[in-house]
């Protein structure tokens, strides 16, 4: 993500002038809100897995993540008791009052894609605004493939031995 007033560590980001560098803080909690009556860490998982139901959320975006991750999540839900992860396709920076998002994104065919951007950017910073209380700066989003109607039967009914011909 590119972002002029970024500055990484290793184990978090933090955003915009007056953010205090917080690597001494816990591993996996990127979020401290303070208020007089203690703090509120938000960890990076948790703005994740918001972000990627948001997206799902949207009509048109068929599924999220690269060929890879989509593939993994694929043979993943085959397990029982296994589900694909809601994070999967995005990745975020998260600081102390900030949050930058990308997503990777297969969408259905013959969806307008930059209306589908405006609308999953838009429901993606509604949803982490609204229940972390940071500021989503920026919505980067890869549309890395087009989803066919005729992709749906491909290889669903391998091996069930009752297919109807």
């Amino acid at each position: 993500m590119t972002n002029p007033a970024t500055t990484n560590t290793a184990e978090h980001s933090t955003f915009g002038a007056g953010s205090t560098d917080r690597s001494a803080g816990a591993p996996d909690a990127s979020t401290a809100q303070e208020s007089g009556q203690g703090s509120t860490t938000i960890a990076d998982v948790v703005v994740q897995k918001i972000a990627g139901l948001a997206a799902r959320e949207v009509p048109g975006v068929h599924e999220l993540g690269g060929g890879a991750a989509r593939a993994f999540g694929a043979v993943k839900g085959r397990i029982p008791g296994a589900s694909a992860s809601a994070g999967q396709g995005v990745s975020v920076e998260v600081g102390q009052r900030q949050a930058a998002v990308d997503l990777q994104m297969l969408v259905e065919y013959g969806v307008a894609i930059p209306d589908l951007a405006k609308d999953v950017r838009n429901n993606v910073i509604d949803s982490v605004e609204q229940m972390t209380g940071l500021e989503v700066v920026e919505v980067n989003i890869n549309v890395n493939d087009v989803h066919l109607p005729a992709d749906d039967g491909d290889g669903a009914d391998q091996g069930s031995g009752d297919r109807v011909q």
